[in-house]
């Protein structure tokens, strides 16, 4: 099995800017009309029902008290919501729809989280009562089939509130629960601790092969890494913004000793929060004023209005001696968790902010990284300690990206995956904009009457189907390819890559696998023989380069050349499944730059050949046993020089059918026969195109900008190219 190559788009994903949330169509509260979160309490039944179905039949609320039997006394408050059955799926392509719809929803803000915030406050004793667990999808909703529970633990604020702009888009693909801790409770952080073990002890002593999501941000992050230490047992997985197990370096050290002298008559709030406040609404701002100008003016508007009223909402969130008391049990927490860091097992991402203004948190994260057996992370240069209340911060899409969702202990790339938004997608294309403006790239396909058209018309809408092409040089032509074929034809490209983009054998100096975090969202499997099998048997469009890494990073003189070993198991499989069989070429790539230091240059300077070695050695092997140039698999960095950009040509060819041919293919001289028919039309596609490239009179991007100049920018002017 070959793999796609070094890299399926440049850098990271651009974080999602649209957030979604579903008002209720129940029209029984003012709340839900107007889209709020209800307080629906949730609690932990004999067996776990979800709290959302469907059809939007009417939940049904039943409350139960659970004794915490900690040193606090209180009770810990929980309720069940029982629903109509919902219906049963699997994450996928089907789903596509039900995601896409959130995108139409309206976005909520942070003056959204103090506005219900304040009535959480007002209608549930005015913040008293144990801590407890609340579903914020009062609405409903139907969730995707065997959805893993999210357990959300908030930060110093302890509302709940914390995944306000996420929720809904949560909702579609976990069952969703938020820890409420009143304002006047004084539960502390070991009874907190219990409150949460025995909740997850519970669901998976009736869904044992599930895992739970913890997600914390500040000192839900303790908590959550608490609760991990003690439970190594369970299959956890820890989801932590800006953890605040950097207490002791933290700048809100100094406010406790002057919370402890203040007057209660004199009223005050936390000046390092208000200030974060700030920076997330400036931050927040800066970021709309890429919008059209009435709508900057109006976001201008409605958030500085809504910025007055902050100060008394975060004095009811906060008051004095509620403010003395979450520092002081941040201040007990962080070396509570810190202690017990060697024992979580559990498979942990964290995310932190460069630009935290209450916590070191991008120093803490590295070192969590370090110090924890399982852990990834994501950083947010640009994102204050509020993370999950920025614009754009899309919580789904980093899990997504990660790596990080799934059903049960390990993941599976085909049934765990969930295809991208019209905003991730779109995302995708904006980022590559500039790539596909330089390149201009002109699509070709070849209709069943064998017919040449400038479309992709000829591709074949129904999987699965099995596309198989030529790798340019660091696999330029990748992401003008996918997202055309998103774009033009709604069909969703699922690559075959190499497995350094999804795991590394050591820590070294391969990049980071955050880098790829694009292509995972995009659907990208890695090289084995089983998710090949999966992708076919899902009917799926599956993108092979036979070539492999060889052929992305090819030496001088190389461009063109086909390295694919001579074996035909990608025939055979598509035969299994009846699969059209799409060859394809691509040029480009010596119209955009000239390759300097190839591999045999490389490999005459010690200290570059150290270098592959290393990073060679870093990287997980794909055709042991090979003998050649084929087998030789090794990674490096090839030096070009960039060129006045030309364009980028793609030829279709005409499918070849495998349908009914399942017995005859399993002959591997016939199907050696088709595997060669195969690299042979790849070859006449590549020839063909190079041929016809010469008599495109815009073939140049300047007479492209020329062409454009008179006839506008827009995309949807086309720009000529050769005859057909």
């Amino acid at each position: 099995m070959a793999a796609t190559g070094v890299c399926l788009f440049p850098g990271r994903l651009p974080s999602v800017i649209r957030h979604e949330f579903t008002s209720s169509s129940s029209s029984s509260s003012s709340s839900s009309s107007s889209g709020k979160s209800k307080f629906n309490p949730i609690s932990i039944p004999s067996r776990r029902l979800a709290a959302v179905s469907t059809d939007h039949t009417p939940t049904i609320l039943t409350t139960v008290n659970n004794q915490t039997g900690g040193s606090s006394g209180n009770d810990a408050h929980t309720t069940t919501t029982s629903a109509a059955a919902e219906k049963k799926r699997w994450p996928g392509q089907e789903d596509q729809e039900e995601l896409d719809a959130e995108e139409e929803d309206a976005l909520l803000s942070l003056t959204d989280f103090f506005e219900q915030a304040k009535d959480f406050v007002t209608s549930n004793g005015g913040g008293v009562g144990p801590p407890r667990w609340f579903s914020p999808l009062h609405d409903g909703g139907s969730r995707l089939n065997n959805s893993p529970l999210l357990l959300f633990l908030p930060g110093i604020d302890g509302t709940g509130l914390g995944l306000i702009r996420h929720q809904h888009k949560l909702g579609k693909i976990f069952d969703v629960w938020c820890l409420h801790i009143p304002a006047k409770d004084r539960t502390s952080f070991t009874d907190l601790v219990k409150l949460v073990e025995r909740t997850i002890r519970s669901e998976h002593h009736h869904s044992p092969n599930r895992p739970i999501y913890l997600v914390g941000e500040s000192l839900g992050a303790c908590l959550a890494l608490s609760v991990a230490a003690l439970n190594p047992d369970i299959d956890l997985v820890l989801i932590l913004a800006n953890p605040a197990t950097s207490f002791g370096k933290s700048q809100l050290q100094p406010i406790i000793p002057v919370l402890q002298v203040i007057p209660d008559s004199l009223p005050i709030s936390l000046p390092h929060i208000l200030s974060s406040i700030t920076g997330v609404l400036v931050a927040n701002l800066e970021k709309g004023l890429g919008l059209p100008l009435p709508q900057t003016v109006e976001k201008l508007s409605r958030d500085l209005a809504a910025s007055t009223t902050y100060l008394s909402v975060l004095a009811d969130i906060l008051p004095r001696e509620t403010l003395l008391w979450k520092l002081q049990m941040i201040r007990s927490a962080s070396p509570y968790a810190n202690s017990r860091l060697h024992a979580v097992k559990a498979q942990t991402l964290i995310l932190s902010s460069g630009k935290d203004q209450l916590l070191p948190s991008q120093e803490e994260g590295e070192r969590l990284q370090r110090t924890l057996a399982n852990c990834e992370i994501r950083m947010f240069e640009n994102s204050g300690h509020f993370l999950f209340s920025e614009d754009d911060f899309d919580l789904v899409t980093v899990i997504k990206g990660t790596g990080f969702y799934r059903h049960s202990r390990h993941r599976d790339y085909v049934s765990d995956y969930i295809a991208p938004t019209r905003s991730e997608v779109k995302n995708v294309v904006d980022s590559n904009r500039w790539l596909s403006i330089a390149t201009s790239p002109v699509m070709l396909s070849t209709l069943a009457d064998g017919k040449i058209v400038r479309s992709l018309a000829g591709i074949p809408s129904e999987g699965p189907v099995l596309f198989v092409g030529y790798h340019m040089l660091l696999g330029f032509e990748l992401a003008p390819m996918v997202t055309q074929m998103l774009v033009e034809r709604n069909i969703h490209l699922r690559g075959i890559a190499h497995p350094m983009m999804f795991t590394k054998l050591r820590e070294g100096r391969l990049p980071d696998i955050s880098n790829y975090d694009t292509l995972r969202v995009m659907g990208a499997v890695p090289v084995s023989g089983s998710n090949f099998y999966k992708l076919l048997s899902s009917k799926c469009h599956v993108l092979l380069y036979p070539g492999g890494v060889r052929e992305a990073l090819h030496r001088k003189g190389e461009e063109y050349k086909l390295f694919w070993p001579e074996q035909s198991e990608f025939v055979r499989m598509a035969a299994r499944f009846g699969a059209k069989i799409v060859p394809f070429g691509a040029v480009g790539e010596d119209d955009i730059a000239d390759l300097l230091l190839d591999y045999e240059d490389q490999m005459k300077i010690p200290f570059l050949k150290e270098f592959i070695e290393e990073i060679t050695d870093e990287a997980a092997k794909v055709r042991v046993g090979y003998d050649g140039e084929v087998g030789n698999q090794d990674v490096h960095f090839p030096g070009i020089i960039p060129k006045v950009p030309g364009r980028f040509y793609y030829y279709f060819g005409k499918p070849i059918e495998t349908q009914g041919r399942k017995q005859e293919l399993r002959d591997r001289e016939k199907a050696h026969q088709v595997y060669l028919e195969v690299k042979s039309e790849v070859e006449k596609c590549l020839a063909y195109l190079r041929e016809k490239r010469e008599n495109d009179p815009y073939r140049s991007v300047f007479s492209r900008l020329q062409y454009q100049a008179m006839h506008g920018f827009s995309s949807e002017v086309e720009i000529p190219t050769f005859e057909l």
